[in-house]
């Protein structure tokens, strides 16, 4: 495991809900989550490729798009550490043209003259849906940094989400034979179809791929009874 920080919110002694980011994305996009989640230690981590090893017990886990991957290979693995699970648009598989082409993408430099720039970028690429501004400019403050040129970059490492693509062409794994909610966007580029079985439970989504910003409300609600 390759873990670059953690963000733990809650009392020590809450039941456990580990949250795994997809790729490019990081550990502060569960704060809103969390906090709707009082009576839970809510732990998130920034990944390169697993979090088998996390130091945590049986636990609710709670994963998007690769993260959902993620957190469905370790229901596979190792089904006692995964009490429940919540699969947020995963990326059970990614056609292997598409990730092949996700992943040439990434050999340019992609970067910024300024915040603004960035996030005008972001919302114009036709990812998101209906996601507010001020989403992007908490994200900004957050994930965005600026290099020795004065230039604007999304913090992420380019090389892990290229071997990310990789691993999300390969054959899906198997849902998670535990108590499940996934939620689907509706407007999501990843296709998914959620098979028709008792433990697990199907939430459609207005938005697009990213559902904890485009729904956030919606979703939000659900996990919350989901977890009651």
């Amino acid at each position: 495991m390759a873990v670059l920080n953690t963000q733990v919110w809650g009392e020590p002694g809450a039941s456990p809900v580990v949250c795994l980011h997809g790729v490019t994305g990081h550990s502060r996009r569960f704060r809103r989550l969390a906090e709707r989640l009082p009576g839970h230690r809510v732990i998130a981590v920034d990944l390169r490729e697993t979090a088998d090893s996390l130091d945590v017990g049986a636990a609710t886990w709670v994963g998007h798009s690769f993260g959902g991957r993620l957190v469905a290979h370790l229901a596979e693995r190792n089904p006692d550490r995964v009490e429940r699970a919540i699969l947020l648009d995963p990326a059970m598989h990614i056609d292997p043209a598409v990730a092949s082409e996700r992943a040439a993408g990434l050999r340019n430099d992609v970067s910024f003259a300024s915040p603004d720039e960035a996030i005008d970028a972001r919302l114009a690429d036709g990812s998101l849906v209906s996601t507010p501004r001020e989403m992007l400019e908490e994200e900004a403050e957050a994930h965005l940094e600026r290099g020795d040129d004065g230039r604007y970059r999304w913090r992420y490492s380019p090389t892990a989400v290229i071997v990310a693509w990789s691993e999300m062409a390969m054959p899906a794994p198997p849902w998670p034979a535990c108590e499940t909610l996934v939620v689907v966007g509706a407007q999501s580029w990843i296709p998914l179809a959620v098979p028709r079985l008792p433990h697990l439970r199907s939430l459609p989504v207005p938005g697009g791929h990213s559902v904890l910003w485009d729904d956030f409300e919606l979703v939000a609600d659900e996990v919350v009874e989901f977890l009651r």
